[in-house]
C-alpha cells in the first residue's frame, strides 16, 4: 500500500513540477521502487483521493519546506495541514529522526521503519515510509512521507509474544517438578520414596491437565467457538451446589462464605458455563481473602438483567492493574501472590462465557478493603 500512494503521489508531484514550468509533459520514464513515475493527468484525477486517504501524506522539497499535507498526516503528527504549507518540516513535525530519513530519502536513499509518537501520555507506533520522487532528470527533487498507524498491530505483536512467553513458562514449572520427582523416585526405589513424590507428580499432571484446559477454553472463547447448550436456568439453583461445595475450604481459612439470593430469576443461559463462572470467582475470591474475611456471593435483578455479584473483603486489586485483569495471563503482582495458584487465565475465561451469553462483566475494588466482581446477563423471565 505505501508504494502504491508513493506511485500517486509521485505523479501528483511531477504535475506540479511541470505545471510550474509550464513545459509540455515529457515520455513518463518507466516506474522504479524508489522513484514511481505516474502520467501527468493523475493531477486531476487522484488529488482527492490522496487528500481523502487515511493514511498521512506529505511532500517535502529539497529545501525540507512542506508542498503538500493531507488532512490524516494532520491528525497524526498534530498540525493544520493548511499552515504548514512552506513551513521547514522540524517546524510541523519536530522530530529529528523523520528529518534524518528525509535528507537520507533526498539523497536517494528511502525507508520504511516504524516511528513512535506520544502525545498526551498515550504513546501509538506508527509505520512511516519516506520515498525520494524524482523529476525528469532522475534526481530526487522532493521526498513523500506516508504513515499509517500500526498502534493496534504492535499491540498484537506484543500480546502474542507474551503468550509464548508465560505458556512457556507455566508449562515448565510443572514439567520440571515432575521430572524431579521421578528422577528421585528411580534414583532411590524405596517404598517411602514412591508414596511420598509419585503423588506429588501425579497432582502437577492434573496442574498440567488443568492449564491445558483453560487454555483451549480460552482459545475457544476468543475465537467465537464457544460452544453454549443455553436452556431455562435458575440461577439459585446453579449456584447453591458449587457454594456449597467450597463451604469446606472457607471454613478451613476461617472466611465465611454465602449465597443470598435477593431475587429468583431465570435466563436462558448453559448451565454448565455458568457453574464454571461461580467456580472460578469464588475460587480467585478465597485464595485473596485473608482469615477473618467474608465473601458473598449475590443474585439479583435489575432492570432487563440479571446480576450476579460475587464480593470479598479481600486485599483488593490497584488501581493501575484493574483495567487489564481480564486478560489472558494477566497477574497482579506475581511476586506478591506466588503459592496462591492461578496462571492468569480464570478471569480471561470467565469474560469469554459472559460475553458468549451476551452479558457484561465488571469489577471495582479498593486496595486492602476487598473486590467485587458484578455480572449482568439478559432475563429470560423472573418468577413473581
Amino acid at each position: 500500500m505505501p508504494a502504491l500512494v508513493a506511485g500517486i503521489v509521485a505523479g501528483l508531484a511531477l504535475g506540479r513540477l511541470r505545471a510550474v514550468r509550464r513545459e509540455p509533459p515529457a515520455l513518463a520514464a518507466p516506474p522504479s521502487p524508489q522513484a514511481p513515475v505516474l502520467p501527468v493527468q493523475v493531477e486531476s484525477t487522484f488529488a482527492p483521493l490522496v487528500r481523502a486517504l487515511p493514511l498521512g501524506v506529505i511532500i517535502v522539497n529539497r529545501a525540507r519546506h512542506v508542498e503538500f499535507s493531507n488532512a490524516a498526516a494532520g491528525a497524526i503528527f498534530a498540525f493544520d495541514p493548511e499552515r504548514a504549507i512552506g513551513l521547514h518540516i522540524i517546524e510541523v513535525v519536530p522530530n529529528v529522526e523523520l528529518e534524518r530519513r528525509i535528507a537520507d530519502a533526498l539523497d536517494g536513499e528511502g525507508s520504511v521503519a516504524p516511528l513512535m509518537l506520544t502525545r498526551a501520555r498515550v504513546a501509538r507506533t506508527y509505520r512511516v515510509s519516506v520515498y525520494p520522487l524524482t523529476d525528469e532528470s532522475q534526481e530526487s527533487s522532493r521526498v513523500v512521507v506516508i504513515s499509517d498507524d500500526q498502534t493496534a498491530l504492535a499491540r498484537l505483536d506484543r500480546a502474542r509474544k507474551e503468550f509464548l512467553s508465560n505458556v512457556s513458562h507455566e508449562l515448565r514449572t510443572p514439567l520440571s517438578s515432575i521430572k524431579l520427582m521421578l528422577e528421585t523416585v528411580i534414583e532411590a526405589p524405596e517404598q517411602e520414596a514412591r508414596e511420598l513424590f509419585v503423588p506429588q507428580a501425579l497432582a502437577q499432571v492434573d496442574r498440567l491437565t488443568a492449564l491445558v484446559g483453560q487454555l483451549l477454553e480460552q482459545a475457544r472463547a476468543e475465537s467465537g467457538q464457544l460452544k453454549l447448550a443455553l436452556r431455562d436456568v435458575d440461577l439459585e439453583a446453579v449456584a447453591r451446589p458449587i457454594v456449597s461445595s467450597f463451604e469446606q475450604h472457607a471454613s478451613n481459612k476461617g472466611i465465611s462464605l454465602e449465597l443470598a439470593a435477593l431475587r429468583p430469576v431465570r435466563v436462558e443461559a448453559d448451565p454448565d458455563r455458568l457453574s464454571q463462572v461461580f467456580v472460578n470467582l469464588i475460587d480467585n475470591a478465597l485464595r485473596h481473602t485473608a482469615q477473618g474475611g467474608r465473601i458473598r456471593v449475590e443474585i439479583d435483578a435489575r432492570d432487563s438483567d440479571a446480576v450476579l455479584r460475587v464480593r470479598d473483603t479481600g486485599e483488593g486489586i490497584p488501581y493501575r492493574d484493574l483495567p487489564h485483569i481480564f486478560e489472558r495471563f494477566y497477574v497482579v503482582d506475581r511476586s506478591r501472590n506466588r503459592g496462591t495458584g492461578g496462571a492468569g487465565l480464570g478471569l480471561a475465561i470467565v469474560k469469554g462465557i459472559v460475553d458468549a451469553h451476551g452479558g457484561a462483566i465488571s469489577a471495582e475494588s479498593m486496595l486492602g478493603r476487598g473486590t467485587a466482581f458484578t455480572i449482568r446477563l439478559p432475563i429470560m423471565r423472573i418468577k413473581r
